[in-house]
């Protein structure tokens, strides 16, 4: 499947939207989907953006049975590690179902690599699902490692009214 992976442009926001929410309905999760794409272009077209966005595009003859050309995308953004150093997290990786099998996918998750590398990171991270056994084992297949099988390693967040009582100094619920 021939495909280009291109940074994402703001008037693609409304189909990165699109993915997100289909990413959602896959993790069983549609309901926690708050954001819009009207907060994707302020929040990653802004003079300090909070992502980054790459998006894989097919050409118009290989267009999805709905007519979308762009059919997948990977959201990251850089963080730091003190002990490692710079790191790029990549909060989404997705491919429409369609066009999974393609190497798109690899694709998209190649160039974020590339893009880590060039500004310097030392570590790529991400958090799978679980249950997603299908996209544990890809990972794992092109050399990931499982932090919570091999370290430990928990991801927490606070949110809502926990998020709020801590940024004013208040005990827990």
């Amino acid at each position: 499947m021939e495909c280009i992976i291109r940074p994402c442009r703001a008037e693609d926001c409304t189909e990165v939207m699109r993915m997100i929410r289909e990413l959602a309905e896959f993790e069983k999760m549609p309901d926690q989907v708050q954001t819009s794409d009207q907060a994707l272009r302020e929040d990653g077209f802004a003079n300090d953006p909070f992502y980054r966005c790459l998006v894989a595009e097919v050409a118009p003859d290989g267009q999805s049975r709905d007519g979308h050309t762009i059919v997948g995308y990977a959201i990251y953004f850089f963080t730091y590690s003190t002990w490692k150093g710079r790191n790029i997290y990549m909060e989404d990786l997705y491919v429409m179902p369609e066009f999974r099998g393609k190497g798109i996918g690899k694709k998209l998750m190649s160039k974020t690599a590339e893009i880590g590398l060039e500004n310097q990171c030392t570590q790529l991270k991400f958090a799978v699902l679980d249950w997603n056994r299908a996209a544990i084992d890809f990972y794992q297949g092109k050399g990931a490692v499982d932090l919570t099988a091999a370290e430990g390693w928990h991801f927490f967040r606070f949110e809502g009214e926990p998020l709020e009582q801590l940024a004013q100094g208040q005990p827990g619920l």
